[in-house]
């Protein structure tokens, strides 16, 4: 659905724009401008600090004060005292929180998040997922998100239910 790979077969249109004509960069550019990524392992670089982390993708597109903004997200999610704490020095909540204010940061008009509470305990979970509802409410951003949890999903305005790769009623 993000154009990370390409559909074998139909049509993907993502913010209006048929993924299937553009090419890798075309797609890495639609991405960079309209999409937020949280996976549940993370995907921080480990020589990077929090605000590095957050402030990575913002440099890359061209934002203009990427330190600023890297820091409002990083508040945004409580973690404006560790703003120069590695991942191996963060708890995994902590990491899980820098990679929602990273995926903010570039204010997507969408987000996909795979499985983000899949590699935290119950209560940090819980605390992720409030995190990650409320930044969405206050964003205004569609949330498209892969979980196992029917705890979780019953949060979600929509619901599909996927078995054996098919939609299942």
């Amino acid at each position: 659905m993000a154009g990370l790979d390409v559909a074998s077969s139909g049509h993907v249109l993502l913010d209006g724009h048929d993924l299937g004509t553009l090419d890798e960069d075309g797609r890495a550019r639609l991405r960079n401008r309209r999409v937020g990524f949280v996976f549940q392992s993370f995907q921080l670089l480990p020589g990077l600090t929090a605000l590095e982390n957050v402030m990575l993708p913002l440099e890359l597109s061209g934002s203009v004060d990427p330190e600023e903004r890297a820091h409002a997200r990083l508040a945004d999610v409580g973690l404006e005292k560790r703003l120069l704490h590695y991942p191996s020095q963060l708890s995994g909540g902590e990491q899980q929180r820098v990679a929602i204010a990273r995926a903010f940061a570039g204010e997507p008009r969408i987000l996909f998040a795979d499985e983000p509470t899949g590699n935290l305990d119950q209560h940090t979970a819980a605390q992720v997922m409030d995190l990650l509802f409320r930044l969405n409410d206050e964003h205004g951003t569609t949330l498209v998100l892969v979980t196992h949890d029917p705890a979780i999903a019953d949060h979600c305005d929509r619901s599909v239910t996927l078995a054996g790769g098919e939609l299942a009623d």
